[in-house]
């Protein structure tokens, strides 16, 4: 039996505890944008001061790099490299490229870069490894084939599920690929680059890409045509966004830039030069 003054004494305790439970347990105040003012070179805490490291895949693309070369600027995504490197005070000079495959920019840990742009699709599994910025590019998905191909008849989904659908490993296009419910396992390549191989060489029928990539892909091709766009796979409209390190300080004022990139039509400008094919597809039913 517990004495009537240790029993005073432990409520005395158990009542102070509950007390001070909501001081142990304070809300989180959001995050204020940063003042563009804030957001310049020599406030910001890069791999290497007064230089800003992009990152991006080896090898790229048109229409989101031109002849493999970040550094030439041409490009949607060198182009917005560039532009983003501007609002935050860097000389062209100043800005370093470094090569990085997809999925390794996208495992958690220490990045080689500051920000890297390879067509990352914004989602929440990836947001538990990296940091994504405000979204720059709102994208579907795209099957692309040659004329000598099965695929090229296909009017609709369904007639895509008896083909052999090719993919970029760890890519939202395999994803989409997946989603199809292909009766055959979808093939995974490093690289945009070797699933269009692959296809050249009929070890597939159809690769899956994104839309801009899958026009380039298509022009690249002997014989190659746009079959379409997959149909949006919910309600969430896939993006595009640049990624960072997990917690990374520059996250808010690349976020900021990009967000004052489409205020004032420097997005669109880009997209109108480097995505000009992008809506020229049908839609599969």
């Amino acid at each position: 039996m517990m004495r009537p003054m240790c029993l005073a004494r432990t409520l005395g305790v158990l009542l102070a505890a509950a007390f001070a439970l909501p001081a142990c347990a304070p809300v989180a105040a959001p995050t204020a944008p940063p003042r563009l003012e804030d957001c310049h070179k020599d406030r910001l805490a890069t791999l290497y001061q007064g230089v800003f490291t992009f990152g991006t895949d080896q090898p790229v693309y048109p229409p989101w790099y031109i002849g493999d070369n970040p550094a030439n600027g041409e490009g949607f995504e060198a182009a917005l490299a560039y532009a983003v490197a501007d609002r935050l005070g860097y000389q062209p000079e100043e800005v370093r490229w470094v090569r990085v495959p997809f999925s390794e920019a996208l495992v958690p840990g220490p990045k080689s870069f500051d920000a890297n742009l390879s067509q990352f699709s914004i989602t929440d599994q990836r947001r538990a490894a990296v940091d994504f910025s405000s979204p720059y590019f709102d994208v579907n998905q795209a099957v692309v084939t040659v004329k000598s191909s099965p695929a090229a008849r296909v009017r609709t989904v369904d007639e895509l599920k008896a083909l052999r659908l090719g993919a970029e490993v760890g890519s939202t296009s395999h994803t989409a690929a997946v989603a199809v419910h292909s009766r055959n396992p979808v093939e995974v390549y490093n690289t945009t680059g070797d699933a269009k191989l692959a296809l050249a060489n009929g070890e597939i029928d159809a690769l899956v890409a994104d839309l801009p990539t899958a026009f380039t892909v298509a022009g690249e091709l002997r014989d190659g045509m746009m079959v379409g766009q997959l149909p949006p796979g919910g309600d969430q409209v896939e993006q595009f966004g640049v990624v960072l390190g997990k917690g990374s300080p520059l996250t808010p004022c690349v976020s900021a830039i990009i967000e004052e990139l489409r205020r004032d039509g420097t997005l669109e400008r880009l997209e109108s030069t480097w995505l000009a094919e992008a809506g020229r597809a049908p839609v599969l039913t």
